[in-house]
């Protein structure tokens, strides 16, 4: 990317790097985001790792997230990899169903090892999907050794109606009784939608959960695409943080064997208006907006979850008919946004010392700390 594109894009803010080491996952939960499995077997070398780290850095990338798949399953590469990306300077956060937390100690023995490499956060993926495979009282354990040391945690717990495995059950378990109050103010548990990976095919939500055209107004754009780019297992580069990612070809922007790969997948990707439309306004308003143009396009209280909102606007023939008929429309709205977003409310909300003389401003919010538990991480990640 010259400076000169650099300066003229349209998305100005902070842009995360996401690494899959692998696709195997000792769970097999059914929907799984990045189809995951035992029987998966497709890796990273640790130098397409340690390459794609070197360049974010050279880009500017403010943050490193490891995932998966199971990342803890490529235990030397994933503290090799912690390692290197702390050395240069980011933040770096690691995505896991804490299957290794098997006692109290393997868990504090884990936690230190990652500490030690220079890990800054770990997010934890549960549900009923999850606890299948991995007890609810292992993603105790890792929580408590986490809390212990005093390492931001957060816990991603699937939603669906009906689910035993819930928000409330796990905050009250008695693993967590023994933690004070300052090692509880490291933990976050929040809830997000399970989603079915095709766009047809439904879940079962608690009311108000799905989008309509009373509460659209609240789904607002993708903090993803555009803003991670996840190196996936087999290489490819995606423009987002991976929840189907596998399926959506348009998605795919890159190859970890490129050169520069990560410069080619920014410059690729912010060149695609509907990667542009979807960022600032969301998969959820452009599928609204679809069905203004083709009454037939049906969409109101079936996603509760953008992602598979997206995976419709990629699959059904229908929407992208009109998208291509008619996305000029709203050329001029999107901009809007953008500059928006870009440039008029970050100057507006800057400090009065940002102004001084030699200081140097930056031009959107930095993003170097969201939630990205696969389960449903960033919030949206479902692993």
């Amino acid at each position: 990317m010259s400076a000169t594109a650099a300066k003229n894009r349209i998305y100005r803010g902070k842009r995360t790097l996401s690494i899959m080491p692998t696709f195997t996952c000792p769970a097999a939960c059914s929907d799984c985001g990045t189809f995951s499995s035992p029987q998966e077997r497709t890796s990273l070398e640790r130098a397409q790792i340690i390459a794609a780290i070197d360049e974010a850095k050279e880009l500017g990338f403010v943050n490193v997230v490891f995932t998966g798949g199971e990342a803890t399953l490529r235990w030397p590469d994933l503290l090799a990899g912690i390692s290197h990306a702390r050395r240069l300077g980011f933040p770096v956060r690691l995505v896991t169903n804490a299957h290794w937390a098997r006692t109290p100690e393997a868990a504090r023995r884990k936690i230190a090892a990652l500490m030690d490499a220079g890990l800054s956060e770990i997010n934890y993926s549960t549900g009923d999907e999850h606890t299948r495979f991995v007890p609810i009282e292992r993603v105790a354990y890792a929580v408590v050794a986490a809390c212990e040391r005093e390492l931001p945690v957060h816990v991603m717990v699937e939603l669906k109606r009906g689910s035993t495995v819930t928000r409330d059950r796990l905050l009250r378990h008695e693993v967590l009784d023994g933690l004070t109050d300052r090692q509880r103010a490291a933990l976050s548990v929040k809830t997000s939608p399970w989603m079915p990976l095709s766009p047809y095919r439904f879940h079962d939500y608690d009311a108000g959960v799905t989008a309509n055209e009373g509460n659209l107004s609240t789904h607002g754009g993708c903090t993803s695409v555009l803003q991670t780019y996840t190196v996936q297992a087999d290489g490819r580069i995606g423009a987002c943080c991976g929840i189907g990612l596998r399926t959506i070809t348009e998605l795919n922007v890159g190859h970890a064997r490129e050169a520069s790969p990560l410069r080619h997948a920014i410059e690729e990707s912010e060149q695609d208006f509907l990667k542009l439309w979807i960022h600032y306004e969301g998969p959820l308003r452009v599928l609204a907006w679809a069905a203004s143009h083709d009454p037939a396009i049906t969409w109101q209280d079936l996603y509760a979850h953008h992602c598979q909102a997206c995976q419709r606007l990629y699959h059904d023939d229908a929407v992208r008919a009109v998208i291509r008929t008619h996305w000029r429309e709203v050329v001029g709205q999107v901009i809007h946004t953008a500059w928006f977003q870009e440039v008029y409310g970050p100057d507006r909300l800057r400090s009065p010392a940002e102004d001084a003389p030699g200081v140097r401003r930056t031009p959107s919010p930095a993003d170097g700390s969201l939630v990205q538990a696969d389960g449903q991480g960033h919030e949206d990640d479902q692993e």
